[in-house]
């Protein structure tokens, strides 16, 4: 990573750099409006890049029958062909005039019109309205002029990746609790991705936000297969784009458009990533889907899903019996909706306000004891508090799975069907700062290997001869106060209630409490203070009655 000194002698990344630089052109700007005046610039500067740097190639190749001009010689080579007066040289040389807004938005509308199968109605153009002042905007251009970052060299070094990402959760940071709407922290998707290992597939999102599940499945597959090959002295064929397929779904569209460019300048195909003003429960984009994979963060505890329209939906019905959630609270709508569309053998991991656990309104109850008793619950984590952006609500990990009866040759693991795995993680985590925490890699380690030990994981990253987890991890034991895989029968006991409080039990410097020992210990220490309390009266009342005497 690219390495500047701050003033204060300490480094800087290059995305803390063009960020510090950018923000400061923000000027009155809202946050959420100036994002896409942002992260718009930053795409068009990675295609610039891209498209130039292939455009010298084929100029260079031109006696040879290439043509810089040709967009077919661009599709060939899976780069945006960007047009003469879309270039990034040809805006920067106009940075300066007060025309630049326009300029840029017809760069975009251009863009656009020669790339219409992927980026068709995506790019944002709001550089030439009034509010925004052209100064600045030349500003940002002069900026993003001082990085590369499309060229093969940068792309190889994911330099607009993290670019992206970075902007991404620092807009997030500033709108607050509208930013979570799109943006899902970093930390909480690696940690669903690491513990599904989606290495193969259909991976499904339906309320996409960003598209941060689908970037970091392909980041999943990328690494594990770098560190397969360091392992094992030769490549595992994990090229990401033909192992895996995604599909998701998004009702903002502002939102729709930050994921499609998030997902373009990675390479992703995102030609199953749908918009619709109405939603997934409304209309279903990907009604026939059976995934592989569900990753998910839907809104918490969302009282606006259209529920009272939707009584006699077949999704309700995938229980075995038709059980309709709530109309006043989605969250267990979301639960049948990812079950619905789980294939056979698929798995889901998704986040959920904390109360889901034990909520008992309507048919929510039923439907979390039906989900219990048919053997789909793999495992539920505690998160810390302070780790979303957009609320405060206490949240969970839910894991789904359709394949608990089935022990798998790779990657399904044991039977475990009459089981579920607890994991209290609401001690991990660091402050970032007063409001947030988040989510350290040592963390994310601990929560997913528990989960892959447990569920004694053949893994293809990580092989492991006895078969009992993956290599270098180990067998799976409960830790007071942190993890417990427990009975159906207990989980019966407890009246469905899936809090992981209520299984893991006391950290071991704990769990050795004596009740009766402590109770007599300090009722001892009590009736102590009580009688040095007496004597000291005592003592006051017979100095005042000598007080009294001598003065009589």
């Amino acid at each position: 990573m690219l390495k500047n000194k701050s003033s204060s002698g300490t480094e800087q990344s290059l995305e803390q750099k063009l960020w510090k630089a950018a923000d400061k052109l923000r000027k009155n700007m809202d946050a959420a409006e100036y994002k896409h005046v942002v992260l718009g610039l930053i795409f068009l500067k990675y295609i610039s890049d891209a498209h130039e740097e292939l455009y010298q190639k084929l100029l260079e190749q031109k006696s040879e029958g290439a043509d810089p001009e040709d967009k077919n010689e661009y599709t060939a080579e899976k780069v945006f062909y960007v047009p003469p007066s879309a270039r990034w040289k040809w805006l920067q040389g106009r940075a300066k005039l007060p025309t630049i807004g326009k300029d840029i938005d017809d760069a975009m509308d251009a863009i656009e019109k020669d790339n219409r199968t992927s980026l068709g109605g995506v790019l944002p153009k709001v550089y030439a309205q009034e509010k925004l002042d052209k100064q600045s905007l030349g500003g940002l251009v002069d900026l993003f002029s001082t990085a590369t970052l499309g060229t093969k060299e940068a792309q190889s070094k994911d330099i607009l990746g993290k670019v992206f990402e970075y902007f991404l959760g620092e807009f997030a940071l500033t709108e607050g609790k509208k930013g979570g709407q799109f943006y899902t922290p970093s930390s909480v998707v690696r940690l669903l991705v690491e513990m599904l290992e989606p290495y193969e597939g259909r991976v499904f999102d339906p309320c996409n936000g960003s598209g941060g599940m689908f970037v970091q499945s392909e980041k999943f597959i990328k690494s594990h297969s770098d560190h397969y090959k360091q392992k094992n002295g030769k490549g595992l064929n994990l090229n990401p784009s033909d192992r895996i397929s995604i599909y998701g779904q998004e009702s903002n569209q502002t939102t729709w458009r930050l994921c499609k460019m998030n997902l373009a300048i990675r390479g992703i195909d995102s030609s199953n990533v749908k918009w619709n003003n109405e939603g997934s429960f409304l209309n279903n984009a990907h009604k026939d889907l059976k995934a592989d994979y569900v990753l998910a963060n839907p809104p918490f505890n969302d009282s606006d899903w259209s529920g009272e329209l939707l009584q006699n939906d077949a999704r309700w019905s995938v229980l075995g019996e038709k059980l309709v959630p709530p109309s006043g609270n989605a969250n267990y709508a979301w639960i049948m909706h990812f079950l619905y569309h789980l294939a056979p053998t698929g798995q889901a991991g998704f986040v959920l306000s904390k109360g889901s656990l034990t909520s008992q309104t309507n048919t929510e109850g039923e439907i979390r004891k039906a989900l219990i008793e048919k053997g789909l619950v793999d495992c539920i984590v505690n998160l810390p508090t302070k780790l979303f952006l957009n609320t405060q609500i206490p949240a969970c990990l839910w894991f789904l799975s359709r394949d608990r009866n089935i022990s798998s040759p790779f990657g399904r693991g044991r039977v475990r069907a009459n089981e579920i795995l607890f994991i209290d993680a609401r001690n991990l985590g660091f402050l970032v700062n007063r409001r947030n925490r988040d989510l350290s890699e040592e963390d994310i380690s601990k929560i997913a290997s528990t989960y892959h030990n447990w569920r004694a994981k053949p893994s293809p990253f990580h092989p492991s001869p006895s078969g009992r987890g993956n290599e270098g991890e180990g067998v799976y034991i409960d830790i007071a106060g942190f993890c417990k895989s427990e009975t159906l029968d207990r989980v019966k006991e407890l009246n469905y209630v899936l809090t992981p409080g209520r299984y893991v039990g006391l950290p071991d410097d704990e769990d050795d409490f004596n009740f009766p020992e402590r109770f007599t210990s300090l009722k001892n220490e009590l009736e102590k203070q009580l009688a040095e309390e007496d004597e000291l009266n005592k003592k006051i009342l017979d100095n005042l009655s000598k007080i009294k005497l001598s003065e009589k």
